[in-house]
């Protein structure tokens, strides 16, 4: 048995593994490149796309699904695998996707195609393909995500897809692997754990309350899928500590998954459960306001506040957000909470650095709101968690993360004798 990495070794975007055992081909993941990798995702796949004969997904984030429809239209054909909350999301994701890619390397008829082929696996369900078997576990990282176990040839694999941070309430933890010859691990925060998420919490609701208290507009750059929806959470249950304000939820995408999310409530935590059951929709505070138009978002900016704002994209490369700080940066009584990763080099990154003046949207604008950066909100597991999900495992491959990072993350697991190394574009590994 032999695993290929042809992404996410060693940078944190384009999850694509290929796996050959039993005389079979499986891809696990298929995601696109973000970022500065972004060229990579016109490149081949660095394997034939119809000699693949199945394909496996952990999750519905771009990174781990976006390339599929370019499989597709390279003429795979076979099942794709996935829980059903991975499907239902994979749509939202991978259809926004195609509107707002400068440079498309796939259609809508690929997606539909994509879409089509897909195959219901759930948790602890076991699949034979030949003399091959797999399951999923809870990943515990979206609703829906799972870590792979494959057996044949005598051996066991485990591909984690990615960790969730157990420290969080929204999505169950994620469920301990079976022992493994190899297991191909992501270690996305493989140099550090996380702050406390109670501290994070307390911190978030202080700077809401204080904003808000002074009439202020709370500004939150946030990703549709998963972050914006747990901010909401937070809002719905600690409402009642907050000054009365209007909450808005910016973003068409978010909106669509805030809709989809009652049909998937089994993937949730007990407490979320807990409040289906009882009538509740905890992602829905008695505040929220969907903002559906363009034109409704700009009247946000006319409106004095006090306000909530939820608003895309998370990292500032483009949405709703940019128009929101560009008119409300200059008020000394607005905040702006990051909740999600800024990579360096971007508008994020520099506004952090609290500069007099920002440039947005070709507009200079003076950079006089408050600025904070909660990293607890981190859905990805900790340095911590993820040693804790790899104890005993003999052997560990990393992927997913900044070099450095996985560097730290070998380390910790070399010194505790396991045996640990860097995955490698489009070199084998042997399980």
């Amino acid at each position: 048995m032999r695993i290929v990495p042809f992404g996410a070794a060693r940078e944190v975007t384009g999850s694509c593994h290929l796996l050959l055992a039993e005389g079979r081909r499986l891809l696990l993941d298929c995601g696109m490149f973000q970022g500065r990798e972004e060229e990579k995702n016109h490149a081949p796949f660095g394997f034939d796309p119809q000699a693949v004969e199945a394909v496996v997904l952990t999750h519905a984030h771009l990174d781990h699904v976006g390339r599929l429809p370019k499989l597709f239209r390279e003429g795979y054909r076979g099942p794709v695998y996935a829980t059903q909350a991975t499907f239902l999301l994979m749509e939202i994701v991978l259809q926004d996707a195609l509107k707002v890619m400068e440079a498309p390397f796939f259609h809508e008829g690929d997606v539909e195609e994509a879409l089509r082929h897909v195959r219901l696996l759930e948790y602890g369900e076991w699949l034979r393909l030949g003399d091959l078997t797999l399951t999923l576990g809870q990943a515990g990282h979206l609703p829906g995500s799972a870590f792979v176990v494959v057996q044949g040839e005598g051996k066991t694999l485990v591909y984690s897809g990615d960790l969730g941070n157990r420290q969080k309430t929204v999505l169950p933890d994620p469920s301990l692997p079976p022992k493994a010859d190899l297991v191909l691990c992501e270690g996305t925060y493989g140099d550090r754990p996380h702050r406390s998420f109670a501290a994070t919490v307390g911190e978030f609701l202080e700077i809401l309350e204080r904003t808000l208290g002074q009439g202020g507009k709370v500004f939150i750059p946030s990703f549709a899928v998963e972050r914006a929806q747990e901010i909401l959470f937070l809002l719905y249950e600690n409402g009642h500590l907050l000054p009365e304000a209007p909450i808005y939820l910016d973003s068409p995408m978010a909106e669509r998954v805030l809709n989809l999310y009652p049909r998937l409530v089994r993937y949730f935590s007990e407490e979320v459960q807990a409040y289906f059951l009882s009538g509740r929709n905890p992602f829905r505070p008695r505040e929220l306001r969907v903002v559906e138009s363009v034109e409704e978002s700009k009247a946000l900016d006319r409106e004095p506040g006090p306000m909530v704002i939820v608003a895309g994209s998370g990292m500032l490369t483009g949405g709703r957000i940019l128009h929101h700080l560009k008119h409300g940066l200059s008020d000394p009584k607005n905040a702006l909470v990051f909740v999600g990763y800024q990579p360096r080099g971007g508008l994020g990154a520099e506004i952090i650095q609290r500069p007099q003046r920002i440039r947005i949207l070709g507009q200079e604008v003076p950079l006089r709101a408050s600025v904070h950066t909660l990293g607890g909100f981190s859905g990805h597991a900790g340095q911590d968690e993820l040693l804790d999900w790899l104890e005993g495992q003999p052997q560990v491959a990393l992927v997913h993360g900044e070099e450095e990072k996985l560097g730290e993350l070998e380390r910790l697991l070399t010194q505790r004798g396991q045996a640990a190394h860097l995955a490698t574009f489009g070199e084998a590994l042997e399980v």
